[in-house]
């Protein structure tokens, strides 16, 4: 009995995310039910339109992808002890960096990969601000994110409509060149390279939290920053660390949607294929429990719901409204064992005076 109870413990969480997606599809059904819709009619479509061929896998991990991204930004912030919501406006600026690099004449492979790295250092050293404000003035980081995040929601508009503006189509950015662009997995469909880019991204993350020292200290100071402070690891140096990797990641995710996605292939005025991707990947990250392989899994159901969602509005014919609401009910109840935990977490962590 003794030996199971190691296998008992780590299925926990699985039970507990099974039980509230069954909770949140029974709630959802209800809602349904009470507006005249036949919820069961409207599940099939949703989950058939979300895996149901081949097509429906490939959009759905396409738009899995920067999800994938977007969330490990939130969830090793989540492991070192802090709330990182800045993801989003790292994103928009990691977009732009990669299309205005990408411009620039070099061979392939080396644009896309050029690309990809102003990507990363643009994320990064936007979300540097961030850590020194709380470094050096004790900012906390959930008002310099949100404060960040829309100091690059400006500043995007600006360069889209004054800078990179494509001659054309005034509405958009220049188009990253095509040998910039990320190839298609399956042709006739977005998915693109850039899901094995974040899958590499997660194995590598994985990698440093759980088979580094420099991984150990960053969960370390997540569990318990006044006991890791009095075995001698530097809590400044942890606070830079998560940030910086957070918005390389997250600068990535900007990159990879707009390099990999088409039919543009630019940032278009309003950033429609970026707008609350940052966002979107906290809701991912609390669903696979801030753990790279749970956030990939709730990744790929989150995009589910994006493309079967759409399906619910012509076969059963459930309004957008109705269907944005069950699926905000069933993403909200996943998250809810996670959010707990994190409750908890924070309360005693203020308790401590931390």
């Amino acid at each position: 009995m003794s030996t199971l109870k190691p296998w008992i413990k780590r299925l926990n969480p699985l039970v507990e995310s099974l039980m509230a997606g069954l909770i949140g599809l029974v709630i959802g059904a209800l809602i349904m039910l009470a507006f005249g819709y036949n919820p069961i009619a409207a599940y099939i479509s949703l989950f058939s339109g979300s895996f149901g061929s081949v097509y429906s896998w490939a959009e759905s991990l396409a738009n899995a992808t920067p999800l994938i991204l977007t969330a490990m930004t939130f969830a090793i912030a989540m492991r070192g002890g802090l709330f990182n919501i800045g993801a989003e406006g790292q994103l928009y600026i990691g977009a732009l960096a990669a299309v205005a690099v990408s411009l620039i004449d070099l061979p392939f492979p080396l644009n896309a990969v050029a690309a990809l790295g102003a990507a990363i250092v643009a994320g990064m050293l936007w979300s540097l601000p961030v850590a020194l404000l709380k470094l050096t003035r004790g900012v906390h980081e959930v008002i310099s994110t949100i404060m960040f995040n829309w100091i690059a929601h400006f500043f995007a508009f600006y360069l889209i409509a004054n800078v990179l503006t494509d001659p054309k189509r005034g509405e958009k950015t220049i188009s990253i060149i095509e040998s910039a662009r990320l190839a298609r997995i399956l042709p006739g469909t977005s998915l693109n390279y850039g899901l094995v880019i974040a899958l590499i991204a997660v194995a590598a993350i994985l990698f440093l939290l759980w088979r580094t020292s420099a991984g150990f200290e960053m969960r370390a100071s997540g569990y318990n920053q006044e006991a890791t402070h009095y075995a001698g690891i530097s809590l400044r140096k942890q606070v830079l660390r998560v940030f910086l990797i957070g918005g390389a990641i997250a600068g990535l995710a900007g990159a990879v949607q707009v390099m990999g996605r088409p039919p543009t292939y630019a940032v278009m005025s309003g950033l429609p294929q970026l707008m609350n991707l940052g966002f979107d990947g906290i809701g991912v990250a609390m669903i696979g429990r801030n753990h790279p392989v749970g956030i990939v899994f709730a990744a790929i159901f989150f995009g589910g719901l994006m493309v079967g969602g759409r399906i619910m509005q012509f076969s059963p014919g459930v309004p957008l409204e109705l269907v944005r609401v069950v699926e905000g009910v069933i993403i909200i109840t996943l998250a809810i064992p996670e959010l707990r935990r994190l409750f908890t977490f924070f309360l005693a962590k203020f308790r401590r005076g931390a």
